[in-house]
């Protein structure tokens, strides 16, 4: 950008709207500033075609600026000329040239380096994930480090199997003094985890491409497959190097594999065929000239990679087609007979653009597991609405109670069966392990003898009144009423890692149960209950983990067992609340971060939460306008039905009968004014539930089926598309009937990704205010912690001004935790609530001629209402909504007497 002036983007395949321009000239300047930045564009306005052809653009640039540069200290020193390509060519095709040849010399140089055989690659994807205090994640590369996981034999061997396959290696701590001793007692430090030797490192370091990079994450695989088909619509997808990345469960086309279902297990048992693989292969070279006799066992291995001159063909493939999305991918793969989820990591290295979930990246464990390196590149987060939550949901960890005897009783039966044989080393640390799984199960289980955390008045007092089955601690609180606060959680959690003991277990315990039992054994040598020994020890680990955050970092949830409960049974959860310092390490080291998405605002609150080092005079924020003209839109505030009820939907009205009648009632009445599709959004599936049921026994749903075809979201995400699919047919072949009615819930699918343009979406009808349930003790947990921001005065988080420690998981006592906050925490309630209403509404307006109706249905909405205990909704509805919003209408007779007018005159308009 010369002078400040703006940007060419002549990639962009289409005459760009003024908005757009604006909004890609502002990706474009917080690209040459750097730092973070917050771009706001409502949906529908073609925000992921500008955030392609803007930053895409960038790059170009830079490279072309670089290439000149480079080309100047080349005349200067040797004096020859450096240029490439005829003068009368743009300088960006030039600049495509240039790069493209650059590639290609790169991808000759690195083939053998950084290709899918090399050591050196096998060593980084298998690096240690775990390196400090945030790496917590154990969810790609569970401990990779591991030794192979012994299968099982077919039935009939197992009696004759010799115990000392289960033996575990003699095992030592680092230090003297082992986890009890006096000097591990815990402090609020920053742990860190090590376990890759510092030549390693140095060696993966020099094999690290500088080449700048842009990686696009948004939150699902359907928003990533969209962003290619925009992709492919421009020059950019032919010219630049592009990979998508996903999860195993997403990519694996083993089906042996996939039937395990659990993305745990898929992962488990993937990263155990390489292991099992590559040892059988360090035999044979062991062997020497009996390899030969011995080859067949490679077979162990997963036969998707057996052959490396198939992802050779894999990537040749991907070069040849250009940009693939996941579901491309995976069809390759099963085409070539090779994976899709290595092959496509194998090619991060010569990326331009890498398209990946937001796991992918913002997980910092699945970061180095990937092997992806963010120096100075820019990270693009698309729907960013929700972005704090989302970051520090990943850095959660539970265990259920289910788990926690399951992996106990198994530890202690391997214990009693091979104690006399381990040594020092591995008894003390499988002691601590049954010291530290048995305290866990007597908080859960109310067990009084020798529950230490009855000491603590607050928990007392909650279990003999019967009430308070749930409750929150700080982690160092936790860890002193176990009486656990001696042990070194670090080491220990370094023992499960390292020391293979979860394997080993978990094989003796197969046996076991197999021989006992007489279970039947899977075809893949796996007894039924392997999987959830692994994934229980696996949780074990992730909370041990968790329990070595700083004391203020999170809090503990303890879920005790009820009495008669059909919900889910007992649990302990470490629920992370600050989201800055994760977020920190991928600022500091990129050289931009753009947040994007349709409705970004209050920033303030994000900024506080993820990035509050940053002063507010330096986070770039940009926002558009919609693209449609405002006669394309008619939001209304609807506060009466037809027989002149009031809407309301709020906690202890909408489950009367007669809120139920007077909705069903306000649905016949839409289905005889508006045309094709109507998409009514409920707060959540049990809700949606129980007002179908009512209209249906009332007689209501079989009025509206007269009128309109009905659909309802499914609860499985697998069965969307089929019910999407149903529901377009119904519109586009309407006769008899007049369309149809999608029956959704927010914060589902539906509500997140699923573009509604044109008939699909002629009227969004939103249900209430959909406040989180006030009883939900994470949301009150993090509303607490937000509550406490904000205190400059000191670099210490403020102590909270709640008193309220232990919740009954009744909605009044979440409500007197609400009225208790002064500002922040209240205020992050509401805009969880709207930032859900803002997303379903959006659905519907897709592009510059589309137009629809956004019926808010509830008192609360209109301006005049009185109902209210928080800020009033619209002044959080998007300003392109805002500026057309009728807030008050006197009857139902005014909004049906509106509707009619709207579609009257914008069929005409579209029919002219």
């Amino acid at each position: 950008m010369e002078n400040g002036g703006e940007a060419k983007f002549p990639a962009f395949p289409y005459k760009p709207y003024s908005i757009q321009i604006d909004f890609m000239n502002a990706l474009y300047h917080s690209l040459d500033k750097g730092g973070v930045s917050m771009l706001e564009s409502p949906t529908g306005t073609g925000k992921t075609l500008s955030i392609i052809c803007s930053s895409l653009q960038w790059v170009l640039d830079q490279r072309q600026k670089d290439q000149s540069e480079k080309r100047v200290e080349s005349d200067e020193k040797k004096g020859k000329n450096g240029e490439i390509g005829s003068d009368d060519e743009p300088d960006w095709i030039k600049n495509f040239v240039v790069n493209k040849d650059n590639q290609v010399d790169e991808k000759k140089s690195e083939k053998n380096k950084h290709g899918f055989a090399s050591e050196k690659y096998k060593k980084r994807m298998n690096k240690d994930s775990h390196r400090d205090l945030f790496s917590r994640n154990i969810d790609e590369e569970s401990f990779p480090e591991n030794k192979e996981c012994k299968r099982s034999v077919k039935k009939n061997d197992v009696v004759d199997l010799d115990d000392n396959e289960f033996l575990l290696e003699e095992y030592e701590s680092e230090e003297e003094g082992g986890i009890g001793s006096l000097n591990s007692k815990r402090k609020g430090n920053k742990f860190t985890v090590n376990s890759s030797s510092e030549e390693e490192e140095d060696e993966f370091e020099e094999e690290e491409e500088v080449k700048l990079k842009v990686y696009f994450c948004s939150r699902t695989h359907s928003q990533l497959s969209q962003f290619v088909k925009e992709l492919r619509k421009t020059i950019f997808a032919n010219e630049m190097n592009v990979v998508s990345l996903g999860s195993r469960k997403n990519f694996c086309i083993n089906e042996e594999v996939l039937r395990l279902g659990n993305s745990t297990q898929i992962n488990e048992r993937c990263l155990e065929l390489q292991k099992s693989k590559k040892k059988e292969i360090s035999k044979m070279k062991n062997l020497g000239a009996e390899g030969k006799v011995r080859r067949t066992k490679a077979s162990s291995g997963c036969p998707m990679l057996r052959k490396h001159k198939l992802q050779k063909q894999f990537r040749d493939e991907i070069s040849h087609q250009g940009v693939l999305d996941i579901e491309d991918l995976v069809q390759l793969g099963r085409n070539i007979g090779t994976c899709p989820y290595y092959g496509s990591r194998s090619m991060i290295t010569s990326a331009d653009l890498v398209v990946l979930p937001y796991q992918s990246l913002l997980s910092k464990a699945s970061r180095e597991a990937l092997g992806l390196n963010l120096k100075d590149s820019i990270v693009i987060i698309d729907e960013a609405h929700n972005l704090a939550d989302s970051l520090i949901s990943m850095y959660d960890a539970k265990i259920t109670l289910s788990q926690l005897e399951n992996v106990h009783s198994h530890i202690e039966k391997y214990f009693g069966r091979f104690r006399s044989l381990l040594g020092p080393g591995n008894r003390r640390y499988i002691q601590t392990l049954l010291v530290l799984t048995r305290a866990f199960l007597r908080v859960l289980l109310n067990d009084k003898d020798g529950n230490r955390l009855n000491t603590c008045p607050d928990a007392e007092k909650g279990v003999r009144e019967n009430k308070t089955f749930d409750s929150s601690m700080a982690i160092n609180d936790f860890l002193f009423s176990l009486d656990i606060d001696n042990i070194n959680l670090i080491k220990l959690f370094q023992y499960i890692k390292e020391s293979n003991i979860m394997h080993k277990v978990s094989g003796y315990g197969d046996k076991m149960t197999t021989m006992q039992k007489g279970l039947a054994v899977k075809e893949n040598g796996e007894s039924c209950d392997h999987g959830s020994i692994l994934s229980g020890f696996q949780a074990l680990a992730n909370m041990l983990l968790s329990l070595t955050n700083n004391d203020g970092d999170g809090r503990i949830i303890i879920s005790r067992k009820r009495p008669s409960s059909s919900g889910q049974g007992a649990y302990l959860k470490y629920v992370m609340l600050t989201g800055e310092k994760i977020f920190s390490e991928i600022v500091h080291e990129t050289h931009a971060v753009i947040l994007a998405g349709g409705t970004l605002q209050p920033i303030e609150e994000t900024r506080e939460r993820l990035f509050p080092w940053l002063p507010s005079d330096h986070l770039h924020f940009f926002s558009c306008s919609h693209i449609v003209p405002p006669e394309s839109i008619l939001p209304l505030a609807v506060s009466r039905g037809p027989s002149g009820r009031s809407f309301d939907f709020s906690y202890g009205s909408r489950s009367s009968s007669t809120m139920i009648e007077e909705l069903g009632l306000l649905l016949c009445n839409l289905a005889t004014v508006i045309p094709e599709g109507i998409v009514v959004f409920f707060s959540s599936f049990e809700y949606e539930g129980q007002v179908y049921d009512a209209w249906k026994t009332s007689g209501i749903l079989e009025r509206i089926l007269k009128k309109k075809h009905i659909f309802r979201e499914p609860r499985k995400n697998t069965e969307i598309e089929v019910i999407l699919m149903k529901y377009k047919e119904a519109i586009d072949n309407p006769a008899p009937k007049s369309g149809a009615i999608l029956l959704a819930v927010v914060g589902g699918k539906i509500s997140e990704g699923i573009n509604f343009s044109d008939g699909m979406g002629r009227c969004i009808v939103m249900v209430g205010l959909p406040y989180p349930s006030p009883s939900d003790i994470e949301l009150l947990e993090r509303v607490k912690h937000i509550e406490s921001l904000g205190d400059t005065s000191s670099m210490e988080i403020p102590k909270l001004s709640i008193s309220e420690e232990h919740y009954g998981g009744d909605v009044q006592s979440g409500f007197s935790i609400l009225r208790s906050c002064r500002r922040r925490g209240k205020e992050y309630y509401e805009n969880l609530c709207m930032k859900a209403v803002n997303q379903s509404i959006g659905r519907a307006i897709r592009h510059v001629n589309d137009y629809a109706a956004i019926l808010l249905v509830d008192i609360r909405y209109a301006s005049d209402s009185s109902k209210r205990s928080f800020s009033h909704p619209s002044s959080k509805l998007p300003q392109w909504i805002k500026e057309s919003l009728v807030s008050a209408t006197n009857n139902y007779g005014e909004v049906h007497k509106l509707l009619h007018q709207f579609f009257r005159f914008n069929k005409n308009r579209n029919c002219n």
